[in-house]
């Protein structure tokens, strides 16, 4: 409960809590957020972009032994993240999309998950390596990737296969594991289009 100080007019409060109101609306209605149907129609179109959370890799981080080019130190894709993975490639492909520049975080969770989308050549970028463990790194790492994009995006489409500290930080959005999130880039700025579950 709010209680007035004395001396605050009656309507003070009132105002302050309806423009706190209007504000987080106004945050949660800068996506797009159109209607999936119209998401794919925009990714057909061209010159979007897709962020997508790894598939499932059971837990949280990383093991303390974590080691970027070792596989066996880091927490992985189960089989059903690799099946989910797969689905994700052939949904794609349904709507028409079967090739793309694919681009992941060094994680072998995403990497994989990139490789079974089968959208072509998985390329590994540093800027979306998982900064779960260190958030120090984590507004350079994401103005990186705003930069990658301002000089990537453009015609066809470019997909980003990476983690939801990462994406979340980029976007706002918190992402499930094999989400995607579209966005269009504009010059210096991104705006969210949508979201496939």
């Amino acid at each position: 409960m709010i209680r007035r100080r004395s001396g605050d007019k009656p309507g003070r409060w009132r105002w302050l809590i309806g423009g706190c109101a209007l504000l987080l609306g106004m945050v949660r209605g800068a996506a797009a957020d159109l209607p999936e149907a119209a998401v794919w129609e925009a990714l057909r179109g061209g010159g979007h972009v897709i962020v997508m959370r790894h598939a499932l890799a059971p837990g949280t981080g990383d093991p303390a032994e974590f080691q970027v080019d070792d596989c066996a130190t880091q927490r992985n894709l189960s089989e059903a993240g690799r099946e989910q993975a797969r689905r994700i490639g052939e949904r794609l492909r349904a709507h028409g999309i079967d090739a793309a520049r694919v681009y992941s975080s060094q994680w072998c969770r995403c990497l994989d998950t990139a490789r079974l989308l089968r959208l072509g050549e998985v390329v590994p970028l540093p800027a979306l390596n998982s900064f779960f463990r260190d958030r120090s790194t984590a507004a350079a790492q994401t103005a990186a990737v705003r930069a990658f994009l301002g000089a990537e995006a453009g015609e066809g489409l470019l997909v980003l296969v990476t983690h939801q500290v990462n994406i979340t930080a980029l976007t706002g959005v918190y992402p499930a594991s094999g989400e995607m999130v579209v966005l269009r880039s504009q010059g210096d700025g991104l705006t969210v289009v949508g979201r496939l579950p």
